[in-house]
């Protein structure tokens, strides 16, 4: 799509002087009837200074005769219909290079190189050490795979980044409660992963502190004394905090999240304090007179934000503050993505503010990638009153839905495979679920619905997959000489091409998400061309077709395997060859 979108601009530049910068700005016909392609011609006609209509029927003209000179061009004509150019394309020029160039690149059909020398770092997941990952969780981790995944297509230098929330009043509430009633258990010695375990002590301890809540003074005094560098609790915390990255690790192992680099809140907090201390001495920010360090931000609608505690402990935006330095220095990037729930739209706004008078001018740089929040049927998902569910609980219960799914269509399936296409049919369920919507969008979280093998599900798109896997195994094709030698003027009918527009859409899929911080971009065009292939196999005989244009069609329904294929892998998500 692409090419031909070039071709014409390059025709429209030899019918019209145009500024250098000109956007154009291409739709797709929504009838067939009404060509392949089109340009809407209002901005052209500002230009030009005639009516849209006018403009369009002038260059139709001009367009024509380009067209009939040129040999080597892929349109056969345009045609105006009112102020729109409406371009019509030779069908069997454009299935022959659209096809070949997909299936001869496979997976690598949709990178790009616009992103060439420029480095992204992308932050997301940002646990707490004090409980496991949960719905929420896997929200923000999959769609920050998501990003990186797109912008690594796209030629960028991708960095992708987990700050460990590892110290702080939560932490020592955990602390505290262990401390009090772990009577030295252990992860080991109780059979639990150990955030799972850490967790325990965490709801015991918000549940403790509601029959007496002296127990948040001690919670602070713990937060003070291991800031103080008290050595009990220094190793209290550090036997903890193992605990609960080892349970977190085994999570991200389990749903295919990965991290080029790792920063913990206990190494940089310091740093923040160095920043603010600063900032005082310059007068950027002030000291109350209970010595705690604010910043007024109210001419910039804001609020006035601590800084540094009236106990002289740091809070969160300390050690943002610090790891935004620390990152930039490490890495010197161009764009510097922050995957949060929108529940933080606020605090980014401040954090950058600061940021910025403080006088760090990439801070113009940072961009907070804000999504919407997780809903259950009982409401929003609360840690501290227990109504939440762990992300290794609902992968079970996914992992359960999708093992039943898959004996009811393979009963007599072995139990090893049983589990292998449950694993990953689980994870494409949820990954595709969270990811087919927009990031701003709230969702309302469904396992029945997001396992289920038809409608907008990620087990639809697999099984579109390895349909069309198992319809190339069938084929016992004749020599390869044979084979190469593809007539796609045979290819012809409205389905097919259908199938041909989307799949010469992908690449401006892949940007289009890319630039909107949108995996629903993605995911729902691997609905809509899973559906379209649908539709082409229920009316279409492929396999039983004559043998010219069964090539033909095994040819275009390969190239829309590897696009599923490509697209399902961008999304995080593992392909099936057989469901």
């Amino acid at each position: 799509m692409n090419e031909i979108k070039q071709d014409i601009i390059s025709i429209i530049k030899k019918s019209l002087a145009l500024p250098s910068n000109f956007e154009y700005k291409f739709e797709i016909p929504p009838d067939i009837n009404l060509g392949d392609i089109c340009l809407s011609c209002f901005v052209l006609a500002k230009i030009i200074k005639k009516s849209p209509a006018k403009c369009a029927a002038d260059l139709s003209l001009k367009i024509n005769k380009q067209i009939k000179a040129n040999k080597k061009t892929l349109l056969i004509r345009t045609e105006n219909k009112g102020p729109y150019l409406n371009f019509f394309i030779d069908k069997e020029k454009w299935f022959k290079l659209t096809v070949q160039a997909i299936n001869k690149a496979k997976q690598k059909f949709g990178n790009a190189k616009v992103g060439k020398d420029r480095r992204i770092l992308i932050e997301y997941s940002a646990p707490n050490t004090n409980k496991p990952q949960h719905l929420g969780h896997l929200r923000n981790n999959f769609i920050g795979m998501a990003m990186a995944n797109f912008y690594f297509a796209t030629g960028y230098d991708v960095v992708k980044i987990n700050l460990i929330n590892d110290r702080g009043i939560h932490i020592c509430k955990s602390m505290l409660a262990y401390d009090n009633w772990g009577e030295n258990k252990t992860p080991e010695s109780t059979k639990t992963k150990g955030d799972h375990f850490v967790g325990k002590y965490y709801a015991l301890f918000e549940k403790m502190a509601i029959k007496n809540p002296e127990l948040l003074d001690q919670a602070q005094e713990i937060l003070e004394k291991w800031e103080a560098g008290d050595q009990r609790i220094i190793l209290l915390w550090q036997k903890m905090n193992k605990w609960a990255l080892d349970g977190i690790k085994e999570t991200y192992q389990r749903i295919g999240v990965s991290f080029d680099k790792w920063y913990f809140e206990s190494d940089i907090y310091k740093l923040g304090r160095q920043t603010i201390l600063k900032a005082l001495k310059k007068g950027l920010c002030y000291q109350r007179e209970d010595k705690a360090i604010e910043i007024d931000l109210i001419k910039d609608n804001l609020d006035k934000k601590v800084l540094i505690r009236p106990n002289q402990t740091t809070v969160y935006l300390t050690q943002d503050i610090a790891l935004a330095q620390k990152k930039y220095k490490d890495f010197t990037p161009h764009k510097s993505i922050y995957v949060v729930a929108s529940e933080q739209d606020y605090y980014f706004k401040v954090l950058f503010r600061v940021l910025e008078i403080f006088g760090f001018k990439w801070a113009q740089d940072c961009e907070h990638l804000s999504y919407g929040m997780v809903f259950l049927p009982e409401g929003k998902m609360k840690s501290r009153q227990g109504i939440v569910i762990d992300a290794d609980d609902i992968i079970d219960k996914m992992n359960q839905l999708a093992k039943t799914e898959v004996l009811k269509r393979n009963p007599d399936i072995t139990p090893i495979d049983v589990s292998k296409r449950a694993d990953k049919i689980a994870l494409a369920a949820l990954k595709f679920f969270f990811l087919k919507f927009s990031p701003k969008h709230s969702v309302n979280f469904n396992p029945v619905e997001s396992i289920s093998f038809e409608g907008d599900t990620g087990p639809y798109v697999l099984y579109t997959y390895a349909r069309i896997k198992s319809i190339i195994r069938k084929d016992k094709p004749a020599d390869e000489e044979i084979m190469k030698k593809i007539d796609y003027s045979l290819l012809k009918n409205k389905q097919e091409i259908e199938l041909l527009k989307l799949l010469s859409l992908f690449e401006d899929t892949i940007a289009k998400a890319r630039q909107e911080h949108n995996t629903g971009i993605l995911a729902n065009y691997l609905l809509k061309i899973s559906q379209k292939f649908n539709e082409f196999y229920h009316q279409h005989k492929v396999l039983k077709a004559g043998f010219e244009v069964k090539k033909a069609r095994i040819e275009l329904i390969l190239a829309v395997a590897h696009v599923i294929k490509k697209g399902l892998i961008l999304l995080g998500i593992d392909t099936l060859e057989k469901m």
